[in-house]
């Protein structure tokens, strides 16, 4: 079951901004964080856009489109399978309460990277497994994940590390869409096992979207 049959007609996105801007977050309890965004792509962004909404420490995630220089994808067009984007999202955390480390954990664990562009039945490079790094630190960091959840899965993890180029905000629609739309078949059948297995590896870090800081 494609996402696609689930969402109106797209239409075209707010303008594109640089993947590595973020902006500013703020410790409850008042320490200086740490702030941090890493761009990922897992299949339909509806799943891991519910994931991050509910991790401690997650300070903002944005679904949108990435992995190509066709400009101005639009989900229709993305879902097409022709610009060669991939439906990701971009997720700004405060590293003084989350590391990265358990932000790519959470990445392995909300989708299956041993499948070649492909989630179930979502299919095509739309919905291919992939990281992409802003520097090299975050490229040292993807590939360090990468032999760390390979242990977790029998297969051979195929997530690729591309480069990181222009973001592409999604259409207001699919922004918290597991939350905004609990009545599609999609979430009950799709999102709601992938959380079930976030919650049952990863409660102690889990919090109720509300409580999260500045989820766009």
């Amino acid at each position: 079951m494609s996402d696609l049959d689930n969402a109106p007609e797209a239409t075209d996105t707010t303008d594109a901004t640089d993947a590595t801007d973020a902006g500013a977050a703020t410790a409850s309890d008042g320490r200086r964080p740490s702030h941090r965004v890493l761009t990922m792509a897992g299949g339909c962004f509806w799943c891991l856009d519910a994931v991050y909404r509910r991790i401690r420490g997650v300070t903002s995630v944005e679904s949108g489109y990435t992995g190509s220089d066709w400009p101005n994808p639009t989900y229709e067009s993305v879902c097409s399978g022709r610009t060669g984007h991939a439906e990701a999202v971009r997720v700004g955390f405060d590293e003084s309460v989350v590391g990265a480390d358990l932000i790519l954990d959470l990445f392995f664990t909300g989708h299956d990277p041993t499948t070649l562009n492909r989630q179930g039945h979502d299919v095509g490079t739309q919905y291919r497994s992939a990281l992409f790094p802003a520097d090299a630190a975050d490229e040292e960091l993807y590939r360090s994940a990468i032999r760390r959840n390979q242990e977790n899965w029998p297969d051979p993890i195929v997530t690729t590390i591309e480069p990181l180029g222009t973001w592409y905000p999604a259409e207001d629609f699919h922004q918290d869409f597991y939350s905004n739309r609990p009545d599609v078949g999609y979430c009950h059948v799709i999102i709601t096992p992938k959380l079930a297995k976030v919650r049952q590896r990863y409660s102690e870090w889990l919090v109720e979207p509300s409580e999260s800081v500045g989820l766009s």
